[in-house]
């Protein structure tokens, strides 16, 4: 399984493979045909209340993560992660985010969801 993590202002690469933003909110100076991603998945990015909440404050991280696990426990949420996994399983999914934070985002948070669901060698 393959998941990478990359900010929205680097450029796309053909080993990308399926590009998904998962900011709630599009980044800002980025017109939509600059960054093209395949899927803008605003259901599965943190609630507007959880975002402001952590404030990408380093010192909340592991709360964040626990809070954010809670809000996609449901249904659709799960929908979604269990077709990013499959899609991970059989290619390259790269999940786009806009916070200047490399190591304290939503889109780390969510690959290391992903990865649990099918751990193993390939991920980036």
């Amino acid at each position: 399984m393959t998941v990478r993590i990359k900010r929205v202002y680097e450029p796309a690469e053909p080993d990308d493979g399926y590009r998904v933003l998962v900011d709630r909110l599009w980044p800002r100076g980025l017109a939509r045909e600059q960054l093209r991603p395949d899927a803008w998945l605003r259901e599965i990015s943190p609630s507007h209340e959880l975002r402001r909440w952590f404030g990408h404050d380093p010192r909340r991280w592991q709360e964040f993560c626990q809070r954010y696990r809670q809000e996609l426990a449901h249904p659709q949420a799960q929908a979604i992660l269990a077709d990013l996994a499959s899609r991970a399983r059989h290619g390259t999914v790269t999940l786009l985010y806009s916070a200047h934070d490399e190591r304290h985002n939503q889109a780390m948070a969510l690959k290391e969801i992903l990865d649990s669901l099918a751990p193993g060698p390939g991920v980036a």
